[in-house]
């Protein structure tokens, strides 16, 4: 089986990569990490020769894993519909990718299904501060409509903080995309990433923030363990991936109380965090799924 990677930070996910490339080898799998600026794709009727590689026709894969998550753009988005429409596999899709990475779209449709998110808002300037006090209150979770590992996600601890924020964001960039989401203070400093393939919750890992930051990513040096994971948050993860359509999905859960609230989710997760404290072996998992998928020998 033929694999493309479609990768575009490459040095963010180190890790990732590598461990891809050792369990490729022990499944007897072609793995090649490919980068968006190295393809040109032509709308021709010739098919499969529409695609470059580095300027020459090549054979297409199998399937391709796009990695790349909020931080896949119009060119790279563009390719990967274009190789869905060619037969290549891809996983996850260009539909879902595309809603995945807009956090607000993202929370409209799970909040149309009736799964628990928090109060969101999309910012408008100027911002109506006794508004938002008013439906959603302070402390308040500022964040940009794409992003991941906790970068472009701030808390606005009172009213006056928040203020500032909004008129230095209104000078700097008015035209930016910024959301607003209720604070749940019973998960500050920790949440729940559940890891899921096809469906299937994989493994879950609480994160704890090993300083006073309100957010507990691990790339940002949060501490984790492993999560004993419920029927409950197992239906909840699994209805997430079928709703947004994701074949591979982090999903991150806030702690609400006694259940939880649905924070983010990622069309691209990473793993380390989740190998290092629990025994599983990602890369395996998701080789096997694509097996079953294409109808392989596992």
């Amino acid at each position: 089986m033929k694999v493309w990677i479609l990768h575009k930070k490459i040095e963010e996910e180190v890790y990732e990569l590598e461990r891809f490339h050792e369990v490729a080898k022990e499944e007897n799998i072609d793995i090649k990490v490919i980068q968006p600026e190295e393809i040109d794709l032509m709308v021709t009727r010739e098919d499969r020769k529409s695609i470059l590689l580095n300027g020459e026709v090549t054979e297409l894969p199998d399937v391709v894993l796009p990695r790349m998550g909020s931080g896949t753009t119009y060119f790279a988005l563009a390719i990967i519909r274009h190789l869905e429409r060619l037969g290549v596999k891809c996983f996850n899709s260009s539909e879902s990718i595309e809603i995945a990475k807009d956090k607000l779209y993202t929370q409209q449709i799970l909040a149309e299904n009736n799964l628990p998110v928090p109060k969101t808002m999309l910012v408008k300037f100027p911002v109506n501060i006794d508004l938002i006090e008013k439906y959603i209150g302070f402390p308040i979770v500022v964040k940009s409509l794409s992003g991941s590992q906790g970068k472009g996600v701030f808390l606005s601890k009172s009213k006056l903080e928040f203020r500032d924020l909004m008129q230095l964001i209104e000078i700097t960039n008015p035209s930016t995309n910024i959301i607003l989401q209720e604070f749940i203070d019973s998960s500050n400093g920790r949440d729940l990433r559940v890891f899921t393939i096809g469906g299937k919750s994989i493994r879950g890992m609480e994160r704890i923030s090993s300083n006073e930051s309100f957010k507990a990513n691990f790339s940002q040096g949060a501490t984790v363990k492993s999560y004993k994971l419920t029927p409950e948050i197992e239906w909840l993860v699994f209805e997430i991936s079928r709703i947004l359509n994701l074949d591979i999905a982090g999903i991150d859960l806030l702690f609400d109380k006694t259940y939880f609230k649905i924070c983010e989710v990622n069309s691209s997760p990473g793993f380390h965090g989740l190998e290092s404290c629990c025994d599983i072996n990602i890369p395996k998992e998701i080789f096997h799924f694509l097996k079953v998928r294409l109808n392989r020998e596992i």
